[in-house]
Parts: structure tokens; C-alpha cells; sequence
């Protein structure tokens, strides 16, 4: 998706304005601005800038922010999981992981503050949503679902999103803030938005030596709160680290997941893609999501689009399966409703189409097969990853 310049972003989000006078009116109401009904563009433009500061209220004290984003050490190493934070290259710190968390909650980063990260990436549905693709700015649609990230630390590499567009973390945080359709800023906004919030100074200075605030900072930040979202200790990690003759231990997950267990490291074969402790291999497959038989052609190309590699065509990036239970529905579309449809997918060997992954054949799996592999994926919601926006933001 091409995203526009500036200047032609800013005269779209007037001409919206413009469009919905009488909803804008409503909200300049609200934060106490008057208008008359046949406003200019300029009087238009400034409301949108009073929106903003409307939405900011008033500062909260520091002993306030403290209480509600306050420093603390980076999570360890859960059960389940090979690594932990201070094992990866370029741990984030505790102060740029604060510093990310409101950023990341923040919707001022957005052109109208109706946007922040969490819109989509939501904490509750496993930093995903459960909604076919995302919403962004002005309730406009987009094409794809927003994918989760937790684990995303553990990567067996760094590129991003469905296709992989994104070379890192850091690149996959500031995409979004500049894509129209989504958070409906530009990169510039962004960073006056924030530098013109006089309370996030010492915070960028605790986080990164000094108080200036630019693109990049912004995006690592954000960056190191999203490495600190880590699942793990599942019921399946503590039933696979119980020992045999530990009764208890061996009750923590039902017959039924653990046959699921079996087969989906066994002949499902599940684990031909989704491997190591977070269930992803990181690469992209073509299973057939999207594929019309009648045009000869995907709805959408994935990773050839970005290679610009025929093989790559119809291919998106193998998601993790830790917290996949909530955040149906699934595939980059959100085409397919349940994980029994998925596995059902998987089950008739995908859709057929000139670049099918080689990997995509018929399995030969029971129905009672199917419902112990959802059985098995739903026992890997585990803990570490819950969070919730800050109550208070500087001001």
C-alpha cells in the first residue's frame, strides 16, 4: 500500500473534515470550541489541532505517572520458553520499555487521537484482534488482520508483519502511524505530536541519555515495550514439565489435548512450520488463503509482493500459536472462523493453486484428530503477555 506525501495527506484529512462537519461539530462542542456551520478550511484545521489538546486534560502530577507506568525490571525467563529477554541481542531497558508502554497506548500518535497501537493489537485478544482485518482512522477498513506479536522477541527472524515488509520490530511500530488507512498521520505529525508534549521529555531522557525526541527513539521505544509482551507457562508447558508419575501434574491438561499433543508434533505434521517454544518458523507459505480460481489470481499476493518472487505469491508469514485461542478469526484475511476450520484446512491439504507450498498435502486425520489438535492449541494460552493501558499519560 502506497502511502501519501504529507501535503496530500493533510488536504485528504480536510477534505474529511469537511465531509463530516456535523459529527466535528459535535466534538468541537464538547471540548468548549465554538463554529459556525459554514467553517472554512483553516477554522476546520484548527479544530482538529483543538481536538487534540482536548483530549490531553490536565497534567497528571509525577508522583501520579509513577503509580501508573512505573519502571520495572524486564520479565524472566517463563517456563516453556528457550530464552529470555536478557538473552536476546540488545535487551531493552526498563526505562524504554515505561517509555513504550505509553506510547504504544497513545492516541495522539494518530492524526484525529481516535488511533493508538492497541486499537488493533489489542492486550485482552493476545496483542491481535477478534475481527477479520483491522479498522483504523475513520472507521476506514483494511485489507488484512492485524497479526499478533507476542513472543515476537524470539523470532527466528526479524522481518514483520503478514508479508514481512517490515525489517524489524522497529520498522513494523512506525508503519502503521503513516499508512492512511490505519493511524492516518505522517512521520513528521508524529513526532511534533509527541515532542509537543512537554511531560514525555524526561521520560526520553531516562530512556535514552538525553530529551530529544525523533522517529527513531519513538519507534524503539515502542518497540521494547512490544519484546516485553512474552506467553508462556501454559497448562501444556506445566503438564510437559510435570514428571510421569506426578498426579497432578499430569492432570493439568486433558486426555484429549494430549493425544492433540501427539499428533500435532507427530503425523498432522503441524510441526513442520510451527516450531520451537513460540510455534513459528517465521517464514512465509503459500496455503491457498485467497486464491480465486476463476481470475487466475490471489486477492491479495502476501509476500510476492514484496519479493517480487512468483514462489512468494499467496505466502504470509507462519503465525505464532501461543494465545491463538483468542483472537479468532484466523489466516491474514480473517477468512476462516475457528481453529477447527483452520485445521480442517489444513486437513484437505489447503486450496489448490499454482504456488502452493509443497508442504500443503491431504492429511489423513479423524474428526476426533481435529478436535484433539484444537484441544492442544487452546491449552497454550498462558501468562506473561496481560497488560493494560496506563490510567494516567504525560501531559
Amino acid at each position: 500500500m502506497s502511502v501519501p506525501s504529507p501535503a496530500k495527506e493533510r488536504v485528504v484529512s480536510v477534505q474529511w473534515l469537511k465531509l463530516v462537519s456535523i459529527p466535528f461539530l459535535a466534538v468541537s462542542i464538547a471540548a468548549g470550541v465554538a463554529v459556525s456551520a459554514g467553517a472554512g478550511v483553516e477554522q476546520l484545521e484548527q479544530l482538529e489541532q483543538d481536538a487534540h489538546v482536548a483530549q490531553r486534560g490536565p497534567a497528571p502530577s509525577a508522583e501520579d505517572l509513577e503509580r501508573s507506568n512505573p519502571v520495572v525490571p524486564l520479565p524472566g525467563k517463563l517456563l516453556g520458553l528457550d530464552a529470555s529477554l536478557s538473552d536476546i541481542r540488545n535487551p531493552p531497558t526498563p526505562e524504554q520499555v515505561r517509555l513504550g508502554r505509553w506510547l504504544y497506548y497513545d492516541k495522539r500518535l494518530s492524526a484525529d487521537g481516535s488511533i493508538s497501537c492497541a486499537t488493533c493489537h489489542a492486550p485482552e485478544f493476545g496483542f491481535s484482534e477478534q475481527t477479520p482485518v483491522s479498522t483504523g482512522i475513520r472507521g476506514q477498513r483494511g485489507g488484512r488482520k492485524a497479526p499478533s506479536f507476542v513472543n515476537a522477541a524470539f523470532a527466528f527472524y526479524p522481518e514483520t508483519f503478514w508479508d514481512g515488509r517490515a525489517a524489524s520490530l522497529e520498522a513494523q511500530a512506525i508503519g502503521p502511524m503513516a499508512n492512511p488507512i490505519e493511524m492516518g498521520n505522517t512521520h513528521d505529525a508524529v513526532v511534533a505530536s509527541v515532542a509537543g508534549v512537554a511531560g514525555y521529555k524526561p521520560y526520553f531522557k531516562q530512556a535514552f541519555g538525553d530529551d530529544a525526541i525523533n522517529l527513531d527513539r519513538i519507534a524503539l521505544a515502542i518497540a521494547a515495550y512490544e519484546r516485553t509482551r512474552i506467553s508462556g507457562n501454559s497448562a501444556w508447558d506445566r503438564w510437559r514439565d510435570a514428571e510421569d508419575d506426578d498426579v497432578a501434574g499430569q492432570a493439568l491438561v486433558s486426555e484429549q489435548v494430549k493425544q492433540g499433543s501427539e499428533l500435532f508434533f507427530g503425523k498432522a505434521l503441524c510441526a513442520t512450520c510451527h516450531v520451537g517454544t513460540s510455534f513459528t518458523d517465521s517464514k512465509f507459505h503459500n496455503l491457498g488463503i485467497g486464491w480465486d480460481a476463476s481470475a487466475g489470481s490471489f486477492k491479495d499476493e502476501g509476500r510476492g509482493k514484496i519479493s517480487g518472487k512468483p514462489d512468494d505469491l499467496g505466502a504470509f508469514k507462519t503465525p505464532g500459536l501461543r494465545e491463538v485461542s483468542r483472537h479468532a478469526p484466523y489466516m491474514h484475511d480473517g477468512s476462516l472462523a475457528t481453529l477447527k476450520d483452520v485445521v480442517e484446512h489444513y486437513r484437505k491439504g489447503g486450496q489448490p493453486n499454482p504456488h502452493l507450498s509443497p508442504k500443503m498435502f491431504k492429511l489423513d486425520l479423524a474428526d476426533a484428530d481435529v478436535d484433539a489438535l484444537v484441544a492442544f492449541m487452546e491449552s497454550l494460552n498462558g501468562e506473561g503477555f496481560m497488560d493494560t493501558a496506563p490510567a494516567q499519560f504525560p501531559q
